[in-house]
């Protein structure tokens, strides 16, 4: 009877082993499902600033600390992406997958960003999740026609186009056809493209636990420009509703991707057109951005549509040396002409007129642009802030809707 005491003991600490391990089982918490988000759009979805036009968001105490979060190395390190850019889901050589990184930006350019880069960043820093995008982007393309959703049709010419074009002598009937042909192609890339990569997550992200699973988390939508600028689609652009029909597809086009994705409560965020900033009159480019806005304000879309107001990221200054630098341009194309010159009197004429146009300080923030104006400058110091801001607000959307 002397070893009793030590058997109860053992018999003891077993049990009590037995609850923690079984505690510590029920306590632990299991893991959350992979987030994929879908980013759809047109040239500024691609993205076309250069990394070297990040130095320039130090300059600005607005876009500084952004700037230190797209440095750090842990930044993203959750965030894996896969980009299509091509025409053909089954190319490899269209598609680019990895960790998200710079160089998932416009027609696979190495050193181009587009939203893509701080939208992880940010989603990454505000759920602390494993994170998947989908990107899907190609320049050009309009909602009309290329994007157009399947529950609309093919696109018809309106009555305008058909009066111009038999004026014009054109063959109506090859018209009508190659519209037909081109009407929804981008959506169905962009859907085949999405199912195929849920299809096989493993593919693209390689830690995916299938038992872990995945939800479709959000859809984030820039696109704007062809049909901004298309007076034969809308031939009204300069009058109040004149893209009425831009709204109604939009509409539709949030509709048909839940369903043919099965997500009928996806978060959807709008990037509504913000080139060129505020402005000061009713023009085409208010009136468009209303329409773009439109579907939010819809009661279905209430709680789970939202606009991000591209306009508020747009810099006015970096706008304006992008303008100034076009004389540079200009007189070094005179300069050209000039075959009294050598090559290098002539760059050291260009300098010497580019110190004449701009302050030291002028050309360190022009650093900040890489393209034209329809590109949002190519600048990481509008595009940067863009991504942030659409993370921004698929997270609140998700928080409204637990």
């Amino acid at each position: 009877m002397k070893n009793l005491p030590s058997r109860i003991a053992k018999l003891f600490i077993g049990v009590v082993v037995a609850i923690l391990a079984t505690t510590i089982a029920v306590s632990a918490p299991a893991k959350k499902p992979l987030k994929i988000f879908i980013l759809a759009g047109q040239s500024n979805m691609e993205g076309h600033a250069k990394a070297s036009t990040f130095d320039a968001m130090a300059l600005d105490p607005v876009t500084a600390p952004l700037l230190k979060e797209m440095r750090s190395p842990k930044a993203a390190d959750k965030v894996w992406i896969s980009y299509l850019f091509g025409n053909d889901i089954t190319d490899p050589s269209v598609i680019k997958n990895g960790k998200l990184a710079i160089g998932f930006g416009a027609q696979n350019e190495p050193t181009k960003i587009g939203p893509e880069f701080t939208f992880g960043i940010t989603m990454q820093k505000l759920t602390n999740e494993p994170i998947l995008i989908i990107k899907t982007a190609w320049g050009g393309k309009s909602l009309h026609t290329d994007f157009r959703p399947p529950s609309s049709g093919q696109y018809e010419m309106n009555q305008y186009q058909l009066d111009k074009y038999t004026k014009q002598g054109k063959d109506i009937a090859a018209m009508k056809a190659e519209k037909a042909a081109a009407s929804g192609v981008n959506y169905r890339l962009m859907t085949e493209y999405v199912r195929k990569v849920l299809s096989d997550i493993k593919s693209v992200y390689p830690n995916y636990d299938a038992k872990q699973g995945y939800e479709l988390a959000g859809f984030a939508w820039l696109q704007g420009w062809n049909d901004l600028v298309d007076g034969d689609v809308y031939p009204d652009r300069q009058k109040p509703g004149g893209y009425d029909s831009y709204a109604t597809l939009l509409a539709q086009f949030i509709r048909d991707v839940r369903k043919d994705l099965s997500a009928p409560k996806l978060p959807f965020v709008i990037g509504v057109m913000g080139v060129s900033g505020m402005q000061a009159k009713p023009n085409s480019m208010t009136y468009f951005r209303e329409a773009m806005a439109a579907p939010a304000n819809l009661p279905e879309f209430k709680g789970n549509v939202v606009n991000v107001l591209t306009e508020k990221f747009w810099d006015s200054r970096l706008e304006e040396l992008v303008t100034r630098s076009f004389k540079v341009d200009r007189k070094r194309d005179e300069l050209q002409k000039d075959a009294n010159l050598t090559a290098a009197e002539r760059a050291s004429a260009v300098e010497k007129y580019r110190s004449e146009l701009f302050t030291p300080e002028e050309l360190a923030w022009l650093t900040g642009a890489s393209n034209r104006e329809y590109h949002y400058l190519g600048a990481a110091k509008i595009l940067g802030p863009i991504g942030k801001a659409m993370a921004e607000a698929l997270v609140e959307l998700r928080k409204r809707n637990r």
